[in-house]
């Protein structure tokens, strides 16, 4: 399997970073899980003699300690699940401006236009659907078609799940209120099938409980890594659909840091060659960087821009309207 070259990749990467010699410590607000991003954080300890303190907890609760802290919060970083949260904390004027040079040669779709979070790794968004059941032509070209009644009972989707929310979020920025409802509403009297999460989708297109979901791109490769033969595939929308999002997981300084040359070195080495190799390789999130071994499952760096929609990811943060919305559709 291919899994195994890119973790030998990723770890042989780690073995030759030689550690450097540092009495710095770093206190990192983590809305990403711990069994995901540990290995990367003690690969940095291990390279910088930098020690990380791990503060873990859920992206949008962190972001909202933070804004109750203020300039008093012990944190030097915080590493968000989602760019809605980001921008959250980008507006409340808790965040350090970072280096420009961080910024370049990455992607618009990687970077804040405030300046001051950058993407660690991407999460695109996928039509996953069963090999058995489907026909090539049964592929909608937009996810607003799925809305039409070939596809009635059909479709799954979880909007409790916060990478739906963040979704629904973008199809409102780029669509507006009035759209996004109007495309709700249709897939709920289209009979859509609510799950719990992205993975119960998959195995629910698997088990024929419906033929289509709407999840995150890595799930399935997690699937296909313990079972090859597994009866689900997954595919992207037409070029710019708002289906095919890219939402972030981000990291920034912030602006009360003590230590920010140190929490600015590990920004910088999230962006490194061997810690991009892990996240595509290891966690099959897409890599914001060039120059790291193609993870045959994802879509490649190019093609992912451009089926990607271009949107403001700081434009994100209105979590708030969505789960209004989503209320009153009446589907939380």
């Amino acid at each position: 399997m291919r899994k195994t070259l890119f973790a030998a990749t990723a770890a042989a990467s780690f073995l030759l970073a030689a550690p450097l010699a540092s009495a710095g410590s770093l206190t990192l607000y983590s809305g990403r899980g711990e069994s995901m991003v540990e290995p990367i954080i003690a690969q940095f300890e291990k390279d910088t003699g930098i020690d990380v303190q791990v503060r873990y907890g859920d992206t949008a609760q962190l972001a909202v300690l933070l804004q109750e802290e203020g300039d008093r919060s012990p944190a030097d970083l915080y590493w968000g699940q989602d760019a809605g949260a980001m921008g959250a904390i980008s507006r409340a004027d808790l965040l350090a401006e970072l280096p420009a040079d961080i910024y370049e040669g990455l992607p618009t779709i990687y970077t804040s236009e405030t300046g001051n979070w950058v993407a660690a790794s991407g999460r695109g968004r996928t039509l996953v659907y069963s090999s058995e059941r489907v026909s090539e032509d049964e592929l909608p070209a937009s996810i607003f078609d799925l809305t039409d009644e070939r596809y009635e009972g059909r479709i799954g989707w979880a909007p409790t799940n916060g990478s739906f929310q963040s979704l629904i979020t973008a199809m409102r920025v780029e669509h507006g209120d009035e759209r996004t409802r109007e495309w709700l509403e249709g897939m709920k009297d289209n009979g859509t099938v609510a799950f719990r999460n992205n993975g119960t989708q998959v195995q629910g297109v698997a088990d024929g409980e419906v033929d289509f979901g709407l999840v995150n791109n890595y799930y399935l490769p997690r699937f296909l890594a313990a079972d090859g033969d597994f009866p689900v595939e997954q595919t992207v929308f037409s070029d710019g659909d708002i289906g095919n999002l890219v939402n972030v997981a981000g990291i920034a300084v912030l602006e009360s840091s003590a230590n920010k040359d140190d929490a600015i070195e590990f920004v910088r080495f999230l962006l490194s060659p061997a810690a991009q190799q892990y996240f595509t390789g290891n966690v099959y999130e897409y890599p914001v960087t060039r120059g790291v071994i193609q993870n045959p499952n994802l879509e490649d760096f190019d093609r992912l821009l451009e089926v990607s929609p271009q949107i403001d990811l700081d434009d994100l943060d209105d979590l708030e309207g969505t789960l209004n919305l989503l209320r009153d559709v009446g589907l939380l």
